[in-house]
């Protein structure tokens, strides 16, 4: 692989890097409050991605734990998975590790350089986040999972070729039966590419009927995403994931990046805090609820937790965007996780009233084992 040299400028948050001589550089650009983002190939000038309701994140709150950060007083006995955890005992690369019981966090710690306001990549957690959106939509009567998905691409039948059917419950559960050339359908035009979501996500020719077959894919998260877009309209889906969400349970950490054309691109591209993810699987530990608040809709931790659709032929199964640990040894049967790539997981035991949020940057080579931890975990708790 080549060395390539990159061109910064700080003045207007753009990066340049020319990789080919017979064409034009790539070019990665930061919008405060927004994140990063590819610019189309051959962009000459600055493009839009329209305006949000949020800037940076919060500084940290002195609010009360879980809405903000001041945590009481309380000494509570060391879990020894935590700093085993940190060691590299379960494998990969430990960032960060939190640890709720009800509301209390009673254990927390993190690598060297790491901390509680250090955001990273959620990588695939996202689609659990995605999901959680839509359950909100759902809530406000905006969408419903049962009908087929609102993609405005798609609207003449003849060239939607049968994919007007998919439903956004099959996209939630990876059950569209759309193609998927890639191991998880990896969207490379629009993470590397500068292709918006509109363009390549609505491509996708249908392969087997909708509901039948199980295929992990970004595309079918992105294309929940632009159902939800198409539902809600501009300004309400952009200002959604933080009006909805975010600062309703207290991830002012937390930023939600879009494409150039301001598709939230939710299958990965979210950066959170350890924290912040504790907070989101308190949410569902509640049952959607928040300091007495319905958030989500009553019923919809059940929802995403049942395997209704077809499941991956190996690992833990799948319900709606979260995955089913409930054949894992030493846990609970009602446990479930919100999974990234690199390590990224939120476990929620319902049954044992507690969070388990690890944060990592594994190697590819060295995973970590959520299952044996999660284990470990609880029967320290016990």
């Amino acid at each position: 692989v080549p060395t390539l040299t990159a061109s910064i400028d700080d003045r207007i948050g753009l990066v340049s890097v020319a990789f080919d001589p017979t064409m034009p550089p790539r070019r990665a650009r930061y919008r405060q409050g927004r994140g990063c983002s590819i610019d189309p190939i051959g962009a000459a000038g600055p493009v839009g991605r329209g305006s949000v309701a949020r800037l940076d994140p919060a500084p940290p709150s002195p609010a009360p734990w879980p809405l903000g950060d001041a945590l009481p007083r309380i000494a509570h006995p060391p879990i020894p998975a935590i700093g085993k955890a940190l060691a590299g005992g379960y494998g990969g690369k430990t960032t960060g590790v939190v640890i709720l019981r009800g509301k209390q966090l009673i254990g927390e710690a993190y690598a060297d350089g790491f901390g509680p306001y250090t955001a990273q990549r959620t990588w695939s957690v996202a689609k659990s986040i995605t999901g959680t959106l839509v359950g909100i939509a759902v809530k406000e009567g905006a969408v419903s999972v049962a009908a087929p998905a609102r993609i405005p691409e798609w609207a003449d039948e003849a060239s939607a070729n049968g994919r007007r059917a998919i439903t956004l419950d099959q996209l939630l559960r990876m059950a569209s039966g759309l193609h998927s050339a890639t191991a998880g359908n990896r969207t490379d035009a629009v993470y590397f590419g500068g292709t918006a979501v509109t363009e390549e996500t609505v491509a996708w020719p249908l392969e087997v009927k909708p509901g039948t077959r199980f295929r992990y894919a970004n595309n079918d998260i992105l294309l929940a995403m632009r159902s939800l877009r198409a539902a809600l309209g501009e300004q309400r889906y952009r200002d959604f994931p933080a009006r909805v969400l975010f600062d309703r349970i207290g991830m002012k950490h937390t930023v939600a990046e879009t494409d150039w054309r301001g598709n939230y691109v939710s299958s990965s591209q979210i950066w959170t805090t350890a924290r912040d993810l504790a907070r989101f699987g308190l949410l569902y530990l509640d049952d959607g609820m928040w300091n007495g608040v319905r958030i989500l809709p009553k019923g919809w931790r059940a929802y995403v937790t049942r395997p209704s659709g077809p499941q991956p032929t190996s690992g833990f199964g799948y319900g709606a965007t979260f995955w089913l640990m409930n054949e894992v040894p030493g846990v609970p049967a009602d446990t479930f996780s919100a999974n990234g790539n690199r390590g990224q997981y939120v476990v929620i035991v319902p049954s044992r009233s507690m969070v388990i949020v690890r944060r990592g940057e594994d190697p590819a080579s060295a995973g970590f084992d959520i299952s044996k931890f999660t284990a470990d975990v609880l029967a320290e708790m016990k």
